[in-house]
């Protein structure tokens, strides 16, 4: 079932989408060569709850942790860790935050130290395809406009976009319906109403699209098939009268 949000329920949420986009925008600082993936963890939980909020993925079907850190061919769902990050990695940190009943979902990239050209393009590339995907959440449009619009630019380089995770409705928990992907036919889909609030959160490889199976015993963390690199951008949206609303925005959509 979709549930539609008053405008009191995405103000709920915009307030906590500013934890979240405050918390990501320390990370820019704290992911540099040498640092522990689990500081990431403890970064993220002390900030959150200082805050007065829940890290609302601990205990979402058993998961014990405030983040999935995603490093390099791991496509999504990796788990923070004792590893030592280092030059040229390409990090995914993704989080969800609850206040007070008020939910928000986003997942950004990180390159540690100086990427390559390579990183740097496929980085650009998912973060554009993200906005390209956003524009298109607008009430009458489809979820197949979205959908076509992330995958139409992100191919046009060559890249690979996952289909196994997609984009979802979001409160009153982390994952609603409708379901989100991130390819697909124009005009297609199931039409956007005034107060559906979704992730859009592409997942685009350099390589080839497909994933395989995790081989850890987690059995959470999903990677590419051929080993490239992979990388997300997310953001929680709202649809509004106005266009679509960014409640995770960290004020960096003003240059796309």
């Amino acid at each position: 079932m979709i549930t539609l949000k008053s405008d009191r329920e995405i103000e709920l949420m915009k307030k906590s989408g500013k934890i979240l986009a405050d918390v990501h925008i320390q990370l820019r600082d704290l992911i540099k060569p040498g640092i522990d993936m689990w500081k990431i963890e403890e970064f993220v939980r002390t900030f959150i709850e200082g805050k007065g909020a829940i890290a609302a993925q601990i205990g979402y079907e058993g998961y014990k942790y405030a983040t999935c850190i995603s490093i390099n061919d791991e496509i999504c769902h990796g788990l923070p860790r004792h590893q030592i990050l280092k030059n040229g990695d390409l990090v995914k940190v993704d989080m969800c935050v609850n206040l007070d009943g008020g939910i928000s979902d986003s997942c950004w990239s990180y390159a540690v130290g100086r990427p390559s050209k390579d990183v740097k393009q496929l980085m650009e590339v998912t973060k554009t395809a993200l906005y390209k995907g956003i524009k298109q959440a607008a009430v009458g449009n489809r979820i197949g406009d979205i959908a076509h619009a992330v995958q139409t630019y992100a191919e046009s380089f060559g890249y690979g976009v996952v289909r196994a995770f997609v984009g979802h409705g979001i409160g009153p928990t982390i994952h609603e319906a409708p379901v989100v992907p991130h390819y697909g036919k124009a005009h297609h889909g199931m039409r956007l109403k005034e107060g559906m609030t979704i992730t859009i959160e592409p997942m685009i490889n350099m390589g080839d699209w497909q994933m395989r199976e995790t081989l850890d015993k987690n059995a959470w963390t999903a990677y590419t098939k051929d080993g490239s690199l992979s990388c997300q951008y997310e953001h929680s949206i709202a649809i509004t009268a106005k266009g679509p609303q960014i409640l995770t925005s960290q004020g960096e959509e003003e240059t796309y």
